[in-house]
């Protein structure tokens, strides 16, 4: 049966750990990453693809830092505009090549999207988000200073700018998404989180943060009234006590369990917790509702309980 599926693609589907970001690797990676999303394709389900940004936007800042004498640097909110567009394109271009080839004549699109976020939200007080590069103490020191940076250690490898990582609220272009969803379009939209923009009494403007892209794929799954949530990462089931004695993978959570195990300390902030956030919140709002945490190369066995932790309310 074809359903409305949101794809959640990871870091490692654009840029791997080990690479310097260059345009031929990203290129690389989103073409085998849309070889696995053609599968979804040919089986008639409605997609929407969302993706990370974090190392594309933390190359634009430091192209800023280094090049600021020169060209006038772009705030944060237009750096992830950027991105949304160069990896909107080269998803667009890769999925259209493989789906021609596969003799299916479905149009894929990109939308710039703005996430409305509360300019009172606490996060603005409290910037957690790591964004950019890395810095010694001294230069940690002088850049607040000069621009008023936050910077924070970074697990022993440097300081690095810290960013607020405000709650998005509403997605300004969900009903574009809609209708070229309900026209037969694949559609890449949220990219990185979304734009970050609030509301004043002029309208919308963009504002210096980074949306959490796993709280903005579930909203966005929300908008688009999906039955199930695909979050899409380097592992192919959750696991708990990972890399401890115990060790477990798990196939099906309810979000009573996962609660649980989230109290338990058993998905860590920096790795699996906000993805469990995010599929608890979608499988919570909507009946019959899936979230799926899956290796990329799976997805589609996912679908037949063949891969994957499905997490349902």
């Amino acid at each position: 049966m074809a359903r409305t599926i949101v794809l959640a693609l990871g870091g490692n589907a654009i840029t791997k750990a080990q690479e310097k970001g260059t345009r031929d690797e990203q290129w690389s990676n989103i073409k085998s990453t849309c070889q696995y999303i053609v599968a979804l394709a040919k089986e008639g389900h409605r997609i929407v693809i969302t993706h990370g940004n974090g190392p594309q936007v933390g190359n634009l800042l430091r192209k800023n830092e280094i090049a600021q004498e020169v060209v006038p640097p772009m705030p944060l909110d237009v750096c992830v505009s950027n991105t949304q567009g160069s990896l909107g394109y080269a998803i667009c271009q890769s999925l259209g090549n493989y789906l021609a080839k596969a003799g299916l004549s479905i149009p894929v699109a990109s939308v710039i999207t703005q996430v409305v976020v509360d300019a009172h939200d606490p996060a603005f007080q409290h910037p957690t988000k790591f964004v950019g590069s890395f810095f010694s103490e001294a230069e940690a020191a002088q850049l607040m200073a000069e621009k008023g940076f936050t910077m924070k250690e970074d697990s022993g490898r440097g300081w690095r700018r810290v960013v607020p990582s405000p709650e998005p609220k509403f997605i300004v272009e969900k009903d574009v998404i809609r209708n070229l969803l309900d026209a037969g379009t694949i559609v890449v939209a949220a990219g990185g989180g979304g734009i970050p923009v609030v509301e004043n009494a002029d309208g919308l403007i963009g504002i210096e943060a980074v949306i959490d892209k796993d709280m903005a794929g579930q909203l966005l799954a929300n908008e688009v009234d999906a039955d199930a949530f695909f979050l899409l990462t380097e592992v192919e089931r959750v696991c708990i006590n990972f890399g401890r004695p115990g060790q477990r993978q798990l196939e099906k959570m309810t979000v009573a369990e996962a609660r649980e195990y989230q109290a338990e300390g058993q998905f860590p902030a920096g790795s699996m917790g906000p993805k469990v956030e995010a599929a608890i919140r979608f499988v919570s709002t909507g009946n019959d509702r899936q979230a799926v945490i899956v290796a990329l190369e799976k997805a589609s066995l996912a679908l037949t309980g063949q891969s994957g932790t499905v997490i349902t309310a």
